[in-house]
């Protein structure tokens, strides 16, 4: 199941089964004060009023940012309101971990008893079934950048060669991801919030550079004209084989790196190509999901001298109260 979902690619979380933020909230106090501290919280509010925002959705013949789905999808948590899809939030709980209606009793409810209570067989079913029922969790590494890099790598061409948008962010999922937007308080119980193990940040790491290398072919072979974002793209996914190029080095023992590589290389970065291009992203997703099911970053350590420290991280994680 989980390589049918990988060749087709993450989705953005279906209005229809939007629960919100506040639902996440009752139980994830800490997660929602860390979330409320990030611009994904803050684009609610501020992208309407942002003067270059305005002047991509005028290019673009968009009336206002959060009435349209181009903007919506990826700036917005959008639920459904009787015949109408309302933005609720910015990027929120529900943008990474995917719309909650089908899992999030089944993930809250700890098999009908209390978390002092549940054994641990019947946690590893409760958790089980919530995948099942589409929960993406944190060791879900390829889904969750697959909805990440599935904004931060912009989507769609005339939004970049019309509209005048950025053809995608500076994006890497270690730095992005323990920063600003870091939320591991749960295990803790609110009292830290704890950064990533050395082993994580490995798989983050891998994996990421992957799905930007995917998503970028992905974009290439979508492209129409010769201009800013096929170029862009391009330079995305040349970019993305140079890094992977020496994680492969770095790692040895992981032979699916030079897997992905082989199957980016067997299509030119090129225009109207787009059955090479799809086929060469599919088979770099199907090597990506395999990593995740094989390998948890423990024996990676070669990775450790090409992943971006502290230093790199963008924005400054939150701090819960003593």
């Amino acid at each position: 199941m989980l390589l049918g979902f990988a060749a087709a690619g993450a989705t953005a979380s279906d209005p229809a089964k939007t629960v919100g933020p506040n639902a996440c909230a009752e139980c994830h106090k800490e997660e929602a004060e860390a979330w409320k501290g990030t611009h994904h919280f803050k684009t609610f509010r501020e992208l309407p009023r942002d003067t270059k925002a305005n002047e991509i959705a005028d290019k673009m013949g968009v009336r206002r940012i959060k009435s349209d789905n181009l903007c919506k999808s990826c700036h917005f948590t959008t639920q459904q309101k009787t015949n109408r899809e309302e933005p609720i939030a910015g990027i929120s709980c529900e943008s990474c971990h995917s719309a909650g209606q089908d899992w999030i009793k089944v993930h809250s409810g700890f098999s009908g008893k209390t978390v002092l209570f549940e054994s641990k067989a019947e946690e590893k079913e409760r958790w089980k079934l919530s995948d099942s029922k589409g929960m993406i969790r944190p060791r879900s590494f390829y889904l969750l950048a697959k909805n990440c890099y599935g904004c931060h790598v912009v989507p769609q061409e005339d939004l970049v060669n019309k509209g005048g948008h950025k053809s995608g962010s500076d994006f890497e999922l270690v730095s992005w991801s323990q920063g600003e937007v870091r939320h591991n308080t749960w295990y803790s119980k609110g009292r830290e919030n704890v950064a990533a193990s050395a082993a994580r940040r490995r798989m983050l790491y891998l994996v990421g550079l992957g799905v930007e290398l995917e998503t970028a072919l992905r974009g290439i072979g979508r492209a129409k004209v010769r201009w800013l974002y096929a170029f862009e793209m391009a330079k995305r996914a040349d970019r993305a084989r140079k890094q992977l190029t020496a994680a492969a080095q770095a790692a040895p023992d992981v032979p699916e790196i030079a897997e992905i590589i082989k199957f980016s290389k067997s299509a030119g970065l090129r225009l109207n190509n787009e059955r090479r291009l799809t086929a060469a992203a599919d088979g770099v997703s199907q090597q990506l999901v395999l990593i995740t099911e094989k390998y948890d970053g423990s024996t990676m350590t070669g990775l450790d001298s090409l992943i971006p420290g502290p230093d790199k991280y963008k924005g400054t994680a939150r701090k819960p109260p003593n």
